[in-house]
């Protein structure tokens, strides 16, 4: 048989441009900001992960165009050989030290980062423990180790204990979940998590890529949150969100973090962070230690939004204090409707659908930036509101 015939036979996005409802690859022209111009027209930018704004901060752009100048356009290498910057080492020395860890290693992206990290700790005979939430490159970094993957249902930590106690006494076991979870913007049960890592002899990992500069002590995220950063292992995080670049990182022990460097096969043969990317992270992460009122802003304005969409009837997902306010569309071709309703009412949103969600639970996921203003938001809940409240 044909390799390519399965493309053949896959008509699902063929099915939906069809319909006119097709949500993906929308082109931007111009700067991702809180508004954007999307194919020729203005729309309000409620799907972007820019959470504190710093895509347009003049001091990240800025950074950014230093370095270009500098150190040119790419380092033509993998960090193990001729990829190394200065700028790397100071990222990862400054990310420790943010984050409380006595180590970092920065990887390319933030999914390479899951694959890297989870593919180096867990060997043969080791366990991984993931949240059936947890994002797809943790599954991808399970599969990429030699070590078995138990799933435990979303936040169920009854279910989780089950599972530990089921595991050989001799078997190494991670726990990894992550910190807040990407869809339904809810927060892991780190509490909980750490003290059954404690009672079965288990590590922790949490994937922070919606939680660095949120949640916690000016930003630090979801350990910090809670106060865990001493029982939390291995903290993982990208620079594509809150630090408006591109790539992602592993914070831990200097003793872990040198395993990795040497050992992660992600790591080891995957060209460095580019001169550029990694300078403009550096300045939003000093953006981020300078502003510490910025994520509490951030968490203000997403506040503002959740009263507002339950003051105008628009059903929405409850989730805990963070920018991800989902709202409710529960079927699949509604939410794709609705969706390009919105788009065409000057509203960019992200449409979930299963698997990223639960049949029957479809959302539209709405995401705020710390530069957002009441009135932008004023406009966009009055948008969502007269096109999801005309059935």
């Amino acid at each position: 048989m044909d390799i390519f015939e399965k493309c053949r036979r896959y008509t699902t996005a063929r099915d939906i441009r069809a319909q006119g409802i097709y949500p993906y690859f929308h082109a931007l022209e111009s700067r991702q900001d809180v508004e954007v111009i999307m194919e020729g027209k203005r729309r309000i930018m409620l799907g972007s992960n820019n959470y504190l704004g710093l895509t347009t901060e003049p001091s990240v752009v800025e950074a950014g165009l230093r370095a270009l100048e500098k150190l040119g356009t790419g380092c033509s290498g993998s960090r193990f050989l001729n990829g190394t910057l200065q700028l790397h080492l100071e990222l990862e020395k400054e990310l420790a030290v943010f984050l409380h860890k006595e180590g970092a290693v920065t990887f390319s992206t933030g999914f390479q980062s899951n694959l890297g990290i989870l593919s180096a700790l867990v060997g043969r005979g080791d366990y991984v423990i993931c949240d059936r939430e947890n994002h797809a490159s943790i599954y991808d970094g399970c599969k990429l180790s030699y070590g078995k993957m138990l799933r435990y249902k979303h936040s169920d930590m009854a279910e989780l204990e089950k599972l530990l106690a089921g595991i050989p006494d001799e078997a190494g076991r991670l726990i990894v979940t992550d910190g807040v979870f990407s869809m339904g913007g809810d927060i892991a049960r780190l509490p909980e998590i750490c003290a059954l890592a404690e009672k079965y002899g288990a590590r922790v990992m949490v994937d922070d890529a919606h939680g660095l500069g949120v949640l916690g002590e000016g930003g630090r995220g979801t350990a910090s949150y809670f106060g865990l950063e001493d029982r939390v292992d291995v903290i993982m995080g990208t620079f594509s969100k809150s630090l408006a670049s591109l790539g992602g990182y592993m914070a831990a022990s200097e003793e872990v973090c040198d395993y990795v460097r040497h050992n992660s096969r992600p790591f080891i043969f995957s060209a460095s962070i580019p001169p550029a990317a990694c300078a403009s992270a550096l300045a939003a992460l000093r953006f981020l230690e300078a502003h510490p009122e910025r994520p509490a802003r951030l968490l203000e304005l997403a506040r503002y939004a959740r009263r507002g969409f339950k003051a105008a009837g628009v059903p929405i997902r409850e989730s805990d204090d963070t920018p991800i306010v989902p709202l409710y569309t529960y079927d699949p071709i509604r939410t794709l409707t609705k969706n390009r309703q919105l788009y065409e009412a000057g509203l960019y949103v992200n449409p979930v659908l299963p698997p990223a969600c639960a049949p029957g639970e479809c959302l539209l996921r709405t995401s705020y930036m710390a530069t957002h203003t009441e009135a932008l938001i004023d406009e966009a809940v009055a948008i969502a509101a007269r096109v999801l409240l005309s059935d």
